[in-house]
């Protein structure tokens, strides 16, 4: 059964992944289209990404977000490369590894 919805799933994504679906259809089109317009390629500006990094170092009193609760915590120490940090929760004996995101400070 896994490998029936494996093998569904995978032939789905290749398909999707199809770059041009005009050279496999059967209708009838003329051979030659007028090539379209090239738009202006589109310049951004860096915006502030929806999910803020959250700045926090090692002491820092936090709410940590464990099971849908906020929970008090301080900040063991910080991995930016991995985007972790570790906290020692109120009230537990030992230090928990958590997400950034679920970080707020306090």
């Amino acid at each position: 059964m896994k490998k029936i919805l494996a093998i569904a799933l995978l032939s789905l994504a290749l398909s999707a992944c199809e770059s041009s679906p005009a050279e496999n259809s059967n209708s009838n089109t003329p051979a030659s289209t007028p090539a379209a317009a090239t738009p202006a390629p589109v310049t951004t500006t860096p915006e502030a990404s929806p999910t803020a990094r959250v700045e926090v170092k090692a002491g820092d009193k936090v709410k940590v977000t464990i099971n849908g609760v906020a929970t008090d915590a301080t900040v063991v120490s910080v991995d930016e490369k991995a985007a972790k940090a570790t906290v020692k929760i109120q009230g537990q004996k030992e230090d928990k590894i958590v997400a950034l995101a679920e970080i707020v400070k306090q």
